[in-house]
């Protein structure tokens, strides 16, 4: 029986809900919780196709996806939603992930109605409010309104204690995309996408690219596609795959300037399970997506950032990731170092340790039970 404590986990993305199913299973078997699902459904297809492969289900669905939508847009919808059902069903706990417009205005939407705020993923700082944006002041703002602050590394939890949150108030809790790998990753996999069972992954170098940001529209997509062509041009043994986001503005650019290039395939979004075994096959990776960033670094692959600045600065640091930006003739020339240069190869793969013993779903879960005790 449950003791009637009631934690909601908000959502709207594909990557928060990968990141977060496996601690919605884990506190789904606690007895003394009352948990419920509640997605704003900022993606749509995405999110669905990524609670399927994890088997989550939601009570309550916003449904607040619209065309062209932007983020002023989504915040007033989550808002306007969240007020009437906090007020109906009073939850003790809402519990938000990393620095989406979801996570921000779910957890100032539970602010206003007085209800305390877990914060998964607190404490990641680049320190430029433009890069990512506008995540980086999402997880700003979260920081001042969250009452328990779940972060992922000691570099998390400094940054929090820099800003003067208080450290009774910190918990260092590991990553929760890991124990999703560890759920999704098979040793002896098939693809449903069949075009991926035909490629030769020991013998061709496959480099896979994703980019989505904001501060990548336009230009920024441009260049990463035209790189893209010079780097299979330059390196007879690569073949390049292109997971191409739902975006109009991202996934026009990117068929108009890679559809008729050889050993480019570029697909549409793909679910979890096959995008995490692609990693698991792959040579390297080049993203500006930290969550692939992370998952990337966990199955030592290396990882070109496409991007200016990074808040996940642990693979930076061990040598597994590099940022290099947007420009045509750095990720070129980055791209070819990593695929022609062996001992650069092994460097940047040895010697990174992101192996984590206690899982992040079940220290989360078992400091949300002791908070309520």
């Amino acid at each position: 029986m449950s003791c009637g404590k009631k934690v909601w986990i908000i959502f709207g993305t594909r990557p928060e809900a990968i990141k977060l199913a496996p601690l919605i299973k884990e506190l789904k078997h606690r007895e003394r919780l009352e948990v419920k699902i509640c997605v704003t459904g900022q993606h749509r297809e995405l999110l669905e196709q990524s609670l399927e492969v994890f088997g989550v289900d939601y009570d309550y669905n916003l449904s607040i996806m619209s065309e062209n939508q932007s983020l002023t847009n989504i915040t007033i919808k989550i808002f306007e939603n969240l007020e009437k059902l906090f007020m109906e069903n009073k939850p003790d706990l809402v519990l938000v992930h990393g620095d989406t417009t979801t996570a921000y205005a779910s957890a100032m939407a539970a602010f206003y109605q007085k209800i305390k705020v877990g914060h998964i993923e607190a404490g990641l700082r680049t320190h430029n409010q433009n890069s990512p944006f506008p995540e980086e002041v999402n997880r700003q703002m979260i920081a001042r309104i969250a009452s328990l602050h779940f972060a992922p590394t000691l570099q998390a939890k400094q940054n929090l204690l820099n800003e003067n949150i208080k450290e009774k108030d910190i918990y260092l809790t590991n990553n929760t995309v890991i124990d999703s790998l560890k759920y999704t990753i098979k040793e002896e996999y098939t693809f449903e996408t069949e075009i991926l069972n035909e490629i030769n992954y020991k013998k061709n170098k496959v480099i896979i690219v994703t980019a989505h940001r904001r501060e990548n529209w336009g230009k920024g997509i441009d260049n990463i596609c035209n790189a893209a062509k010079r780097i299979v041009r330059d390196n007879k043994d690569a073949e390049l795959i292109y997971i191409t986001h739902p975006n109009p503005l991202i996934k026009d650019t990117v068929f108009e300037n890679l559809s008729s290039e050889n050993r480019i395939h570029i697909l549409e979004s793909i679910n979890p399970m096959e995008f995490h075994n692609l990693m698991n096959k792959s040579y390297m990776i080049m993203t500006d997506s930290g969550g692939i960033q992370e998952e990337g670094e966990y199955l030592r692959k290396p990882i070109l950032l496409l991007r200016e600045t990074t808040e996940r600065v642990i693979g930076i640091e061990q040598g597994i990731s590099k940022l290099i930006g947007t420009k045509v003739e750095d990720i070129v020339k980055e791209a070819n170092k990593v695929l022609k240069d062996k001992e650069l190869y092994v460097k940047m793969i040895e010697g990174t340790n992101f192996n984590q013993i206690e899982q992040a779903s079940v220290k989360i879960s078992n400091i949300i039970e002791e908070y309520f005790n």
